[in-house]
């Protein structure tokens, strides 16, 4: 049985990867517009290659020197360091990837829903989602394919060859080296998505500020010198750097709860490798369901409602992967009740993991629900934006900044909630599993994600083509829409962050051998508040990082506009390269700071402090980052979704206000102030959660406080003979492991 399962995995991510390959031919078959269209999306494509070229090219450097100190370092089995850079570096690569593959169709797609949206609003919506549903099947197939994979070598590698002991060291070595695999990923995903997110907010700004407020030319004008670099960062920023990013949390969310799977035993056997597989078989399963959910986002009418498509499409992925999930783990779980041994002896059954599996789905369902609410057209969050914007900037400013902080409220309950429930449901692999039923549908959350985008550029290149009114009309719709999905998906990454960190953080403090983190001491509280200082340092950096690019794209447009005569009557051509370049050389130059903190914060406080010391970093990081991370998405996406309600109309103490109008004006500088909130900082806090977690993981060995194979003071004493548990007042649950002895 384990056996087909094993095998399944990797099955089921090359099947995803065909399909994938099906819809990226249909979107290459698609009518790409006349000759001005393509030559527009051209400069759009040639740009977005560009920068990726230029960030490889650092990123190469890093994952040579970063593969060498891995391969230098020991770990827990003599020889096994050189695999562990092998996987770092796989996972580095397929991450880059994964953010090629979003970026590539992206830049496909833009054009053609362009040409569909003068047809109708369905054939734009089908193009554009289908683009969409390239990268999210794409990203969540090489990720099953990848894990599948490298699971199964590392298993007959390390287990079989000793003997098939899975809770022994050469199981604790293959998941080691998996880590690794998690670290390349996550890591080339933090300098995508910060270095992606740079580049696209100082596009977006400098064209906002001289374009709109200054020359009072609508967005996405031709004759905005940044406009091409702005549409250029649409794809290198919320697509493959998103891509990079949800590769890296998928691949980190399996890895935690494979990690606590190791930790599992039964009445009737020790656990086998089912707990370790499942996270796998769920992930695998949940890439078919969202396959087929995608077929069900399709409207029929301009009327019809794009957002209730795609929910559509969205609920019938997760129902189907709850259904699975039931029967999965009814089916791979051994009979009897279930304890972890370590970390606790908190007992539960299949129904435990099958209820945390499902109470992972709610909390992302309704973090979705609530992140839409503070940031989608037409909601009281974002209307009471629109209302302060039309006293003047600063109320603006000052509604946004409200917006943002009231919006922690709920989804810190929720998250909270989930934490508790899951593990009260099946301790803390229930913790892990429920992280991992909530990213079981990554393939459907992305390409909900990524559509929109695709539907940003397809407006913008609809505006400098001059196309009719309706078309771009069409497109905003889309856009619209996708301002409000990419929030709630932000919401969702940020959530499962959550989640997946404190699984993590379980399988950390097994390996550096310590019992609880205890803020009564001194240096572990310092620690605590070091590691909630770091979301900040980390935001500022990045958000400063576009204050700066922005500053030289503004000036660099005024120059043009000043010195290339003829460019506001279209009788010249603006320099679209120049703004390109700055964007470029900017990110990559400011992407290196943000991430230097990231990896090497843990590996300082871990080395000089020890572990628990560490682990006081680790909470703090881990719950700063959460609230920065909502606080920022959502009072971004509220400002975005404020301005852009300007522009079709809105009504304010009975008078109507329309672009160009003051209060417009006013909700563009809140748009631009929220653009590196939503886009840049924000979306990195996730990843910034995790990626300190995994190095925390991969150095435990390293600074653990006892000689493998022993866990003192936390009541287990483990060898591969016996679990024996040493606590007080417990007669009950020591005649239980009695019965889990292994002769």
């Amino acid at each position: 049985m384990e056996q087909m399962f094993i095998y399944l995995v990797p099955v089921l991510g090359i099947v995803g990867l065909i399909i994938m390959a099906i819809k990226s031919a249909w979107v290459t078959k698609q009518d790409a517009g006349d000759a001005t269209m393509q030559e527009l999306a051209g400069h759009i494509a040639r740009g977005a290659m560009a920068f990726l070229r230029a960030e490889w090219k650092v990123l190469f450097y890093f994952v040579v020197i970063a593969g060498i100190v891995l391969g230098w370092s020991g770990t827990l089995v003599e020889n096994s360091s050189w695999i562990i850079a092998v996987s770092f570096v796989i996972g580095a690569v397929l991450s880059a990837f994964a953010g090629y593959l979003g970026m590539n169709i992206a830049t496909k797609a833009n054009v053609r829903t362009t040409e569909a949206a003068r047809t109708s609003l369905a054939k734009a919506l089908k193009v554009s989602f289908t683009g969409g549903s390239v990268m999210g099947i794409g990203v969540a197939g090489l990720a099953v394919l990848g894990m599948g994979s490298l699971f199964i070598l590392f298993y007959n590698m390390f287990v079989v060859s000793t003997g098939g002991d899975v809770n022994g060291d050469a199981m604790a070595t293959a998941l080691e080296v998996l880590a690794g695999f998690s670290l390349g990923a996550e890591s080339i995903a933090l300098f995508a998505r910060v270095g992606g997110g740079i580049y696209t907010k100082a596009a977006d700004v400098g064209a906002d500020l001289v374009g709109k407020v200054e020359a009072g030319i609508p967005e996405d004008d031709v004759r905005n010198p940044a406009t091409i670099a702005d549409n250029v960062g649409d794809n290198v920023g919320d697509v493959a750097g998103m891509g990079a990013d949800l590769f890296g949390s998928y691949v980190a969310t399996i890895l935690a709860s494979m990690v606590l799977g190791r930790e599992i035993v039964s009445v009737d056997n020790f656990g086998g490798i089912a707990p370790v597989l499942l996270p796998l078989v769920i992930a695998g399963l949940g890439l078919m369901f969202s396959i087929i959910g995608t077929l069900f986002v399709k409207i029929s009418s301009e009327n019809a409602s794009v957002q209730s498509a795609l929910n559509k499409g969205n609920w019938i992925s997760i129902i189907l992967t709850v259904a699975a999930s039931y029967f999965v783990i009814m089916y791979m779980l051994p009979e009897g009740d279930l304890m972890l041994s370590r970390g606790g002896s908190i007992a539960f059954t299949k129904m435990g993991v099958f209820g945390a599996v499902v109470i992972g789905l709610i909390v992302g369902a309704l973090m979705s629900i609530i992140t839409e609410y503070y940031t989608a057209m037409g909601k009281r969050p974002v209307n009471s934006i629109i209302k302060q914007s039309s006293t003047g900037h600063a109320t603006n400013i000052i509604g946004g900044l409200s917006v943002g902080m009231e919006s922690t409220v709920l989804p810190i309950l929720v998250l909270a909630g989930g934490i508790y429930g899951s593990f009260l449901a099946a301790g803390l692999y229930g913790v892990a599993i429920a992280a991992a039923g909530m990213m079981a549908t990554t393939a459907m959350q992305l390409a909900i994600d990524a559509f929109g985008p695709i539907a940003d550029n397809a407006g913008g290149i609809a505006e400098m083509s001059g196309l009719p009114k309706e078309v771009r009309e069409r497109t905003d719709i889309l856009d619209a829409v996708g301002n409000t999905t990419a929030a709630a998906g932000k919401g969702f990454a940020i959530a499962s962050a959550a989640l997946t960190a404190l699984a993590l953080f379980a399988a950390y403090v097994g390996l550096a051998g310590i019992n609880s983190i205890d803020i009564y001491k001194a240096d572990v509280l310092s620690g605590l508040f070091v590691g909630a200082m770091i979301p900040f340092i980390f935001s500022s950096l990045a958000i400063a990082a576009v204050g700066r690019a922005a500053m030289d794209m503004v000036n660099e447009v005024r120059r043009q506009f000043r010195e290339i005569p003829g460019i506001m009557e279209y009788k010249a051509k603006p320099e679209y390269e120049k703004c390109v370049e700055i964007s470029t050389q900017a990110s990559i130059r400011e992407m290196v700071a943000p991430g230097a903190i990231a990896l090497l914060s843990p590996i300082i406080v871990g080395f000089a402090f020890g572990p628990e010391v560490l682990g006081g970093l680790l909470a703090g990081i881990t719950v700063s980052g959460v609230l920065m991370g909502i606080f920022q998405n959502n009072a971004g996406g509220a400002w975005d979704n404020a301005k852009k309600s300007f522009e079709k109309g809105v009504e304010i103490d009975g008078k109507m206000e329309f672009k160009g109008s003051e209060a417009h004006k006013a909700s563009v500088t809140g748009d631009t102030v929220g653009d590196p909130f939503k886009d840049t900082s924000g979306p990195s806090m996730n990843i910034l959660i995790k990626l300190t977690s995994i190095v925390a993981l991969i150095i435990a060995p390293h600074i653990s406080e006892v000689p493998h194979g022993t866990v003192s003071d936390s009541g287990f004493v483990e060898d591969s003979k016996e679990i024996t548990l040493i606590e007080e007042n417990s007669e009950a649950k020591l005649e239980t492991i009695e019965r889990l002895k292994i002769q």
